[in-house]
């Protein structure tokens, strides 16, 4: 669920690992878009282990807003697929299934990006963020982010059939 909150509050001090964050440079606006992997979301259990839970985060002046969302496996494969698009500065959308809040991507040149984060399925909230100093580094940043959240939190479910789940090691060869 979203909520919107006064920036002055109590910063997250989750234990966790960057998934996306976007940010202006220092000394700039101060806005930002994070997406937070806070731990599994039912460890050990074969159905959930390899779910993440998360939250996204808006930071803009005297807004922050924050979305609790859970990322499955092929949520970060689209991640990655997204990064390729927006690589090319274009257009990109991520978690576009509905279950989640989403993302859109709008560069603007060659440092400067909108992200709207749109939270349909619980509060119907939008909010946009527009970035203006990005550094040249960042679609790189997020690569590194994407492989660090990666091992961190490494798949250690198989599905050899539909509905089946097995740990890794168990998974036939």
């Amino acid at each position: 669920m979203g909520f919107i909150e006064s920036k002055e509050s109590t910063e997250s001090t989750d234990d966790g690992v960057d998934l996306i964050r976007l940010a202006d440079r220092p000394g700039t606006s101060g806005h930002s878009v994070s997406v937070r992997v806070l731990g599994r979301s039912q460890p050990g259990v074969l159905f959930g282990h390899d779910f993440l839970e998360c939250e996204i985060v808006v930071v803009a002046e005297s807004l922050r807003a924050t979305y609790a969302v859970t990322l499955l496996p092929e949520d970060l494969e689209d991640w990655e697929d997204t990064l390729a698009t927006l690589e090319s500065r274009r257009f990109a959308t991520w978690l576009t299934s509905g279950r989640t809040p989403s993302l859109r991507f709008k560069p603007d040149g060659h440092e400067r990006m909108s992200v709207t984060v749109h939270d349909g399925p619980t509060s119907g909230a939008t909010v946009t963020i527009p970035l203006f100093s990005l550094p040249p580094s960042w679609t790189a940043d997020q690569h590194t982010l994407l492989a660090q959240a990666r091992d961190t939190y490494p798949r250690e479910v198989a599905e050899p059939s539909p509905g089946t789940y097995v740990w890794h090691q168990d998974a036939p060869a």
